[in-house]
């Protein structure tokens, strides 16, 4: 996994049509990641060993998918040094609400930047691990400007009349 930048993680098979919305971004990027469903709840051995293990394996930044308890983020936070970033996913009755509050009601000591619910959140979790790595990346940057720019430009030549 040593040329890996970024773990796209999830909690359940059921949020990969979310979180494919951070990967594409990734992948219009050329950016190198890893997706991998991992539980806080049902596999969480596993869990914590992948995340122990992300720095060493070259990751940079960790995005976390879940939706009920939300706990993925969290464990996953608790185990690295690492950035993590949390999306809530609309899984429950709840509309997503419950996700979006574990992923913020982080104790103090255990970071999780945690972002809106469900695909925008997933894309701007992309968006937002893009920004860190540009830090120390420059070709990351320069892409990260040309996308503002095209954002812009779609919004500029709008006309609505």
């Amino acid at each position: 996994m040593n040329n890996i930048q970024i773990a796209i993680m999830m909690g359940s098979k059921s949020d990969l049509s979310i979180m494919e919305k951070a990967a594409k971004i990734l992948k219009d990027f050329n950016v190198s990641f890893e997706m991998k469903v991992l539980s806080a709840h049902r596999t969480p051995k596993e869990t914590a060993e992948y995340a122990e293990n992300l720095r060493r394996n070259g990751v940079r930044v960790v995005i976390c998918g879940a939706g009920a308890s939300a706990a993925l983020s969290g464990m996953v936070a608790a185990h690295t040094t690492l950035p993590v970033i949390g999306v809530p996913i609309d899984a429950t009755a709840l509309n997503g609400m419950d996700a979006l509050l574990s992923t913020v009601q982080m104790p103090p000591g255990v970071p999780v930047g945690a972002v809106a619910i469900g695909e925008p959140g997933a894309k701007n979790a992309a968006l937002l691990a893009l920004r860190i790595l540009s830090i120390n990346d420059q070709e990351i940057e320069t892409k990260l400007e040309k996308f503002k720019k095209e954002q812009k430009d779609k919004i500029l030549g709008t006309n609505l009349i």
